[in-house]
Parts: C-alpha cells; sequence; structure tokens
C-alpha cells in the first residue's frame, strides 16, 4: 500500500447493475486489504440462514420472506431492512479496524441519509471516495444475462468467447451458476428502471455533503477499468 499517498479508507462503488462493481471491489480489496462489503452477499446471507425471521426496525415489521420475495423480482429490498443490516455490520467492522469498499449501498437516499453519517462519523468525511463506474444500458444487459458466478464464494466470472463453456471456477473449483430469476432480460430492466428511480439520485446527494466524486468509464475490459481506477486512487 506504500504506492498510494492519499487512499481513502472509505470506497462506495457506485454504478448501474453489471458496470463491474464486483469485480472492482474484489481486485481492490486484494490490492488494499480492505473489507469488500457487498450489500447484495449480506442479503443473500440473511435470506439463507434466517429464513422466518421478522424483524422490527424503527417500529415497524419487516419480514426476510417479503424482502427475499422483492430481491428476487429486481426490486429494491425496503430501506429500513437494508440500512439496518449495513449499520449494524459497518459498526462491527470499524471496531475490527477494517477499511471497507462498498459494493451496493447505499442504494437510495434513505438508506444515504442514514448509513454515511454514521460512515463519517466512523471514518471522517475527508476519507471517504464514490467512485462512478459509468456503463451503457445495453452493456449492462448483455453482461447480466451472461453474468455467472461460483456457488462457493460467489465470485463473479467474466463472460468471454474463450471460457463461456467454462463449468467450474478457476479460483475455488466450486461450479459456476447463474443467479436464478436476478439475470434474466426481464428482470435487469426493472434493475435498470430501479436504479434510475431509486439509486441514481445519490449523485446529487453525495455532492451536496461534499463527498468526492470519480467517474470511471467501465465500458473497456477490467483490466482497463481496474487501470484507471488505481489513477484515481492517485488524486
Amino acid at each position: 500500500m506504500t504506492e498510494f499517498k492519499k487512499i481513502p479508507k472509505v470506497i462506495c462503488l457506485f454504478g448501474m447493475p453489471g458496470a463491474g462493481k464486483g469485480t472492482v471491489g474484489i481486485l481492490l480489496s486484494e490490492k488494499l486489504n480492505y473489507y469488500y462489503f457487498e450489500t447484495s452477499k449480506i442479503l443473500e446471507e440473511a435470506f439463507l440462514n434466517q429464513k422466518n425471521k421478522v424483524y422490527v426496525i424503527e417500529g415497524k415489521k419487516y419480514s426476510l420472506s417479503n424482502e427475499k420475495k422483492l430481491w428476487l423480482e429486481g426490486k429494491l429490498c425496503s430501506p429500513p431492512f437494508v440500512t439496518f443490516l449495513v449499520k449494524e455490520k459497518i459498526k462491527q467492522l470499524k471496531k475490527e479496524g477494517k477499511n471497507l469498499i462498498l459494493s451496493g449501498s447505499p442504494r437510495t437516499i434513505f438508506e444515504a441519509e442514514r448509513i454515511l453519517p454514521l460512515i463519517e462519523k466512523l471514518y471522517g468525511k475527508e476519507k471517504i471516495l464514490v467512485l462512478f463506474l459509468k456503463i451503457t444500458e445495453k452493456e449492462t444487459l448483455f453482461r447480466n444475462s451472461h453474468r455467472r458466478i461460483c456457488e462457493l464464494l460467489r465470485h463473479p466470472i467474466l463472460y468471454l468467447k474463450d471460457n463461456k463453456n467454462l463449468k467450474y471456477c478457476p479460483l475455488d473449483g466450486s461450479r459456476l451458476v447463474k443467479r436464478k430469476g436476478l439475470d434474466d432480460p426481464k428482470t435487469i430492466k426493472k434493475r435498470i428502471e430501479e436504479f434510475y428511480e431509486k439509486t441514481f439520485p445519490l449523485l446529487d446527494f453525495f455532492k451536496k455533503r461534499k463527498i468526492k466524486i470519480v467517474e470511471i468509464d467501465a465500458c473497456p475490459p477490467p483490466v482497463k477499468v481496474f487501470e484507471s481506477v488505481l489513477k484515481a486512487l492517485l488524486i
């Protein structure tokens, strides 16, 4: 990490589904030894491990079964439910001395109004950086409809002609699978609509709070995108 002079302690990856947040997040976490905080993975773990649990948040009940239904339809889960899970995890990680790479959080103004002040308090506003991974709708449709992840550690596997018939993850050996329901074209289009309606307005929110934002062209191959990300961290 000695090559980085102004490295932030919290890096927020922002962009449409398929923009490469997962790939960039994993590469950065390995490069910087930061904790890769993937909101979707936290939700998946909650849905798998506590099927019938009901959370009471700000006086209202949120059942995991209902939240999972929203998630599978490509809709955003209830902001209070997501916010609760994220805040608890962030506080835990800070106690452990972890710096963070956030992928997929916050996703709504509601979440940002509650999560960002906590991050600013714990890490300092000047130590937060937003990387906006910009991608076209055409590219995100292609990437998501062809996306596969490994069954064990959930690594995203880049789709290439040379590996389109690959059946097992080269990193951990587990089977490669598609996220059933989440990555079919109809659901992807819904996720894009949700992004523009509920997530894209966060850019103005970040600007108003004077959080630094750097735009990255995320359409090129991952190696080129990652080069651009590393250059951004030297600004």
